[in-house]
């Protein structure tokens, strides 16, 4: 079959299963990480962000008005670097498509010219060794090849973008270093390849919703349950359970099995398996049963229990305020990003009005940084990211909210911000000489972290074991050593952290409290003129961030 004209049905059918595709391998791209720890999240980013364009995509007649509509979707669901660059890409696309009921091999040539000049815009330095490398080669060199319908051009199209995947090591030594292949690029090519499916397998494809992270809309109304409040609604408790090959027969088990259990023993459940995760929702008044019944088949990856009198009391609130008009409240309001308990009470105490939870694993999307601006109701908004990879998207957010004016200060850490908004003066007058301190401020801050390496490495110099503990300094491994607080010792001394004034240091999930306290006595003997202050986060993935001021 050769298919010559692109009609409106067939673009979306090509972006969902390009979507589909990337699901299915995103896995894969997200372990495609420069540093050998848990942090890999492009895959999922990338998916989250073409996913919500294809879950907010109108089929109409005009092709240039469904591509409008995906790109539309894609901007407002982009997360992380590759998310958001991805999105341009789509936005270039339909605005290449803009205007036409359908279009031929040359309009399509022409369309994806044209998110390739979208993505590169987008980027305030583009670097190559990318995406965006990936994306241009691909479009740039199958351009001139001899094609007469869109699967020929596909055909040429892939082993272009292939063989630029290839080389994205010879032109980012971080990546050679690492020795891995460009995720970004890993994940665009994932998706033309399943764009390309859909030309010769046009079957429609059932598309999984995005997992929503958790958001953090300021504090908790402790009101909603008092000490007199009987418990009527129960637990909303969600979890992902890991299943143990020493607890099950992988292969044979049956997840009906922990369905049928819930079923008895709670409400609303949801179950159901991927490869080895199961996916649990379910409401009951004795979570605490639940989940020590269900550790007979697995571990636990991510748990989460809410007390839905406090769900119910925000669904009565949101009804009777149905959508209200926004207004401004204040000059200032401050939104930031963390992970961790004990991080997002840091910072709503340092002064945040909105945490969004994220970071490491799970970037927000533009729309929730947009949905926390409106909550505030301020003339200016400052936004504090705290990571590097949600930086575009808390600019891409910026650019699209038009009530207050909205500042990104580019925290790439979580001290960063930290400090940053400590440091915050809202009593100055002049925004201008305002955002002039906080970046002055910001880059005095020295932030390091300590992390478990999950594969064998050889960076900086540094001879990586999996299992072993690593310190990262200024994007740069500094340590490997087989006990985290070792690790934590030598960033210490790497640091320099005698010769700061103040050093704050988040313990993460695993750390006891023992543990902390015995740390903080031998760090302050070593570092006499230092004052450190210990604070449990709560966070993954790191089991100390440090922060040195």
């Amino acid at each position: 079959m050769k298919t010559s004209t692109i009609t409106s049905a067939c673009y979306l059918a090509m972006v969902r299963r390009g979507c589909a595709r990337l699901h299915s391998s995103k896995d894969v791209i997200n372990d495609l990480n420069v540093f050998p720890i848990p942090d890999g999240d492009t895959g999922d980013n990338m998916f989250m962000t073409i996913n919500s364009g294809c879950q907010n995509s109108t089929l109409t007649e005009s092709l240039g008005e469904t591509a409008k509509s995906i790109s539309s979707g894609m901007l407002l669901g982009a997360r992380g670097n590759s998310g958001v660059i991805l999105s341009r890409i789509f936005a270039g696309i339909g605005r290449g498509l803009s205007g036409l009921e359908q279009t031929d091999l040359a309009g399509f040539k022409a369309a994806l010219a044209a998110g390739v000049e979208e993505s590169y815009k987008a980027v305030s330095v583009p670097v190559e060794g990318t995406i965006l490398t990936v994306f241009r080669e691909g479009v740039e060199n199958a351009a001139d090849k001899k094609a007469d319908c869109l699967e020929e051009y596909f055909a040429a199209l892939i082993p272009e973008m292939e063989a630029s995947l290839e080389r994205t090591p010879d032109l980012l030594p971080v990546l050679k270093e690492a020795g891995v292949i460009d995720s970004g690029g890993a994940g665009i090519l994932s998706i033309v390849r399943g764009m390309a499916e859909a030309l010769e397998d046009p079957e429609e494809v059932d598309l999984p919703g995005n997992p929503a992270p958790e958001a953090a809309h300021g504090k908790v109304d402790l009101d909603a349950f008092g000490p007199n409040d009987k418990l009527e609604f129960g637990y909303c408790t969600e979890f992902l359970l890991r299943l143990q090959s020493s607890k099950v027969d992988l292969d044979s088990f049956d997840v009906s099995e922990i369905r049928d259990y819930l079923t008895a023993a709670g409400e609303s459940v949801v179950c159901f398996r991927e490869d080895s995760i199961v996916k649990v929702h379910v409401h009951t008044k004795t979570p605490g049963e639940i989940l020590n019944h269900c550790q007979r088949w697995g571990e636990y990856l991510t748990l989460k229990i809410e007390n839905m009198a406090l769900q119910h009391n925000e669904t009565q609130l949101k009804k009777a305020a149905a959508e209200p008009e926004f207004k401004i409240s204040k000059k200032y309001g401050v939104v930031t990003v963390a992970s961790g308990e004990g991080i997002v009470k840091t910072f709503l105490e340092a002064g945040a009005d909105e945490v969004i939870r994220g970071g490491q694993t799970m970037n927000p999307s533009a729309k929730d940084f947009i949905e926390a601006f409106k909550r505030i109701g301020a003339e200016t908004v400052f936004v504090y990211p705290n990571n590097s990879n949600i930086v575009m998207t808390a600019l891409q957010a910026a650019s699209m909210f038009e009530d207050s004016k909205v500042i990104v200060i580019p925290t790439k850490t979580i001290g960063e911000g930290y400090v940053g908004i400590a440091s915050l003066d809202k009593s100055e007058k002049d925004v201008e000489a305002l955002v002039a301190a906080q970046k002055e401020t910001i880059a005095a801050v020295c932030c390091g972290m300590v992390s478990k390496a999950n594969r064998d490495a050889d960076m900086n110099g540094v001879a990586v074991k999996e299992g072993d503990y690593i310190a990262i300094c200024g994007g740069q491994i500094v340590c490997d050593c087989p006990e985290a607080e070792q690790a934590l010792l030598e960033l210490c001394a790497s640091a320099e952290a005698g010769d700061h004034d103040v050093a704050v240091l988040f313990y993460g999930e695993g750390v006891t409290e023992e543990k902390a306290e015995e740390l903080s006595a031998a760090l302050q003997a070593k570092y006499p003129m230092t004052e450190f202050m210990f604070i449990d986060g709560g966070q993954p993935v790191y089991n100390y961030i440090l922060t040195l001021c």
